[in-house]
Parts: structure tokens; C-alpha cells; sequence
């Protein structure tokens, strides 16, 4: 082996003889011909000097800046291939099974039934003869609900509730509170957000949005109600919290009910405990005399407010 080296095939091999990463065999063969070649010893010598220089060549510290751009590399990438699965047959079918859950379904088929009626009721006056007379132009801009401001705001605000996104749904608990006082539909909306949204910040912004409209009977019965619905701490604490401020001795028997959940936190249920003890209290006035909003809401919504943002 060693008689059949020549330059050509020991030249390329000088590198990896100097690294030791040749088979034995082969190094003897380098070396042997190294030996009677001097041509080869000045290449290995060229070799070497290469070798030495590239031994001094300091290591590069990596950039601050590359995990970051790594993390928004990769977040590009995630981002692309949930969009190329957003619009294939898997993902339209996974999309479909999201939105088709009972509490949305119910919601949507409550907007959609909303919705027809008004067109049909909108449809059913426009057909309607016009009477001529001096009051007949206001008398046919009242007849049509669908240019209706308030009852096109009632509808979007609906079927924004019964929205898959939780973000939106936000967003129309937050628009609702200009539309709530005076829409008993929005009060009832809003309810059922906070009994069975299944998103904890999106119950919270109900309540802080129901607080504040507590004079209302239908708004304080129904936060009554709720209180044996809840299955959330969070939820639990901020609506034992509004019942001592409103100071309604209804709430007593459901937060009694309440405790009795399994599973309840030992915090919410020292809360609850508490909130029942103030509630007994003689001192406490009438359920009928509600406190006033500057009394009641404050607290409830510093509270809450960093929950929901969150």
C-alpha cells in the first residue's frame, strides 16, 4: 500500500494526518512517502502553518439578538403552517367541531332566530300600504327596524357574544354596557354570559358590567341565581364580595348552598363564610334599599378589572 502512494493522494490526506483522524495504516502510508517526497514536506509544512493560524482564531460569541430572532423565526414558521392547516380539510373540520359546542350553538341559534324575526317583522311593515298625511314620513322611519340603530346594535351585540373568540366577546360584554340599562335582551345576554361563558376573564367582565346596573330587579335576581352556577374562585370571591356590598340577605341561602360544592377553595369558602356571617347581621339594611353606585361599584371594579385585562 504504502509503495502506491504518490503526491496526488497524500496531498489531500495531510490535513487529516495532522488531526489524527487517519487509520493507522493510512498514517503510515502518509508518513512513508512524507519521508522521500519533498514536495510533500513543504506542502505539509504549508499545511501546518495553516493548521497553527486557524488554532489562534478566537471563537465568535453568539449575538444578544439571537435567541429572539430564533423565537421570532419559529413563531413566523408556527404561524405559516397553522394557516396552510387552517385551510385544509382537517383543519376546516376541526374549526367546524370548535364552533359546533352546545353553549355556542345555543347562543348562535338565539342570534340567528333574533335576526329572522326582525327581517320577517321588517319585511311584514315595509309591504304595508303607506297612509298619506303630514306625520306619515317619521310614522315609516319608525315602521322599519332594520334602520334601526338600537335594534342593529342589539343584534351585533348577540351574536358577538355567541362569538368562538373569546377576545371578541370581550369586546361586546365592554360595548354592552352603554346598550344593557335600557335593552332588558342585552341584561338577559349578559347573564347567561356570566353563567356559562366558558372563558373566567369574559364572566368577570360580565359581572363588573352587571354591577354596576344592580337597581335593576332582573339584573340583582339573576346575580342571585348565579351564585350556586359558578364554578370558578374567582367568580365565586368577586360575587360574594358584590352581595355583602349590596347588602341583599337573599344571596344568603345560595352562598350557604355554595359551600357545600366539593372541591370549593379553602380561600373562597372562608370568603363565603364571612360574607354569610355580615349578611346575618341585624345591622344589615333592607335588600330593597340597594346602595348607591358610587357606594357599591368602585371596589368591584378595582377588583376586577386586572383579572379581566389579564
Amino acid at each position: 500500500m504504502e509503495a502506491n502512494r504518490n503526491c496526488e493522494s497524500v496531498q489531500p490526506e495531510l490535513l487529516g494526518w495532522l488531526a489524527g483522524d487517519l487509520s493507522a495504516a493510512d498514517q503510515r502510508a502518509v508518513e512513508a512517502h512524507l519521508a522521500q517526497c519533498p514536495a510533500c514536506q513543504q506542502e505539509l509544512t504549508a499545511v501546518r502553518q495553516l493548521w497553527d493560524a486557524l488554532g489562534t482564531v478566537p471563537t465568535p460569541e453568539p449575538s444578544e439578538q439571537l435567541r429572539p430572532r430564533f423565537y421570532s423565526m419559529l413563531a413566523e414558521f408556527q404561524a405559516a403552517e397553522v394557516q396552510k392547516h387552517r385551510w385544509s380539510v382537517a383543519g376546516l373540520l376541526e374549526r367546524l367541531r370548535e364552533w359546533w359546542q352546545p353553549a355556542y350553538a345555543l347562543r348562535l341559534a338565539y342570534s340567528v332566530a333574533l335576526l329572522v324575526v326582525g327581517l320577517v317583522v321588517g319585511y311584514g311593515l315595509k309591504g304595508r300600504p303607506e297612509t298619506v298625511g303630514p306625520d306619515s314620513p317619521p310614522l315609516a322611519a319608525a315602521s322599519q327596524p332594520a334602520s334601526n340603530p338600537a335594534a342593529v346594535q342589539q343584534v351585533h351585540l348577540l351574536e358577538q357574544l355567541a362569538n368562538p373568540s373569546a377576545v371578541q366577546r370581550l369586546k361586546a360584554v365592554s360595548n354592552a354596557e352603554e346598550v344593557a340599562p335600557t335593552n332588558e335582551r342585552v341584561l338577559a345576554a349578559l347573564l347567561s354570559t356570566l353563567n356559562q361563558d366558558p372563558n373566567v376573564n369574559v364572566r368577570l367582565a360580565a359581572l363588573e358590567v352587571l354591577s354596576s346596573l344592580t337597581e335593576e330587579p332582573m339584573v340583582r335576581q339573576g346575580l342571585i341565581k348565579s351564585l350556586t352556577q359558578q364554578d370558578s374562585p374567582l367568580v365565586q370571591s368577586a360575587l360574594a364580595d358584590l352581595m355583602v356590598q349590596l347588602q341583599d340577605r337573599r344571596s344568603v341561602r345560595p352562598l350557604r348552598k355554595l359551600l357545600q360544592q366539593e372541591n370549593l377553595n379553602q380561600q373562597v369558602k372562608s370568603k363565603i363564610e364571612q360574607s354569610i356571617e355580615t349578611l346575618s347581621n341585624d345591622q344589615a339594611p333592607h335588600p330593597s334599599t340597594p346602595p348607591t353606585s358610587h357606594e357599591t361599584h368602585p371596589d368591584i371594579r378595582s377588583d376586577l378589572a386586572p383579572t379581566v385585562a389579564a
